[in-house]
């Protein structure tokens, strides 16, 4: 088995209103075996999609290479606009030296409410991906069942959306955004909204689908 431990910190401002909750990076970010094009941050891999969507939405010029200044872009962007990142994943064991999430086994998790309660100005977490088995809703779930916290659905469109209450006077709006990888393009291909937009502008595609969901949200 193959030991995998999330390579950052949580990196949240102190003003942050919203949180981005995903799972883990792939495994060369944790043993500094990174890619051309790969940042040493959150979200950081040159095949994922997060940072090139926020990259279209906000028109931030960023660039994808593993230096400094690349990082600090990302930090600067995220600061500016109160958003932070914790990914709710903090190790796991592995088969196979994938990026998986179902290839995740004897998961630890973060423990994501603690972050919640010491940031009080954040009211949304947009989860990268949905309640597929080990997917950052999924552990969400558990980790809420865990505090008998009850997870309560507002709409079940694309993308669900669900809240709870974290006191007696706060709640938390939780966002299941369509994962920004490639291995969702196949649900995306099959989501009724996109086969019509699809339909209206043939040139349009799975990454134009998420840069106008991402956008209603971030």
């Amino acid at each position: 088995m193959i030991f995998h431990k999330h390579p950052y910190k949580p990196f949240i401002p102190k003003n942050a209103t919203k949180l981005i909750v995903g799972t883990l990076p792939p495994p060369r970010f944790s043993l500094g075996n990174l890619k051309p094009g790969d940042v040493d941050f959150c979200y950081g891999s040159i095949d994922g999609q997060l940072w090139k969507i926020l990259n279209e939405i906000f028109s931030l010029n960023l660039h994808f290479e593993t230096t400094q200044f690349a990082i600090e872009q990302r930090k600067n962007f995220l600061i500016q606009y109160k958003i932070g990142i914790c990914d709710i994943v903090e190790s796991c064991e592995r088969k196979k030296l994938d990026a998986s999430d179902l290839g995740m086994e004897n998961i630890e998790l973060r423990d994501l409410l603690f972050y919640v309660n010491q940031y009080k100005t954040i009211k949304t977490l947009l989860l990268t991906g949905g309640n597929s088995k080990n997917g950052p809703e999924y552990h969400l779930r558990k980790l809420l069942k865990e505090h008998n916290i009850p997870l309560k659905p507002i709409s079940l469109d694309t993308p669900k959306i669900h809240h709870f209450k974290i006191d007696t006077n706060r709640i938390i709006e939780v966002v299941s955004l369509t994962a920004p990888t490639g291995t969702a393009n196949r649900a995306v291909g099959s989501n009724p909204e996109y086969k019509l937009l699809k339909k209206q502008n043939p040139n349009f595609n799975t990454f134009d689908f998420r840069v106008l969901q991402y956008k209603k949200f971030f």
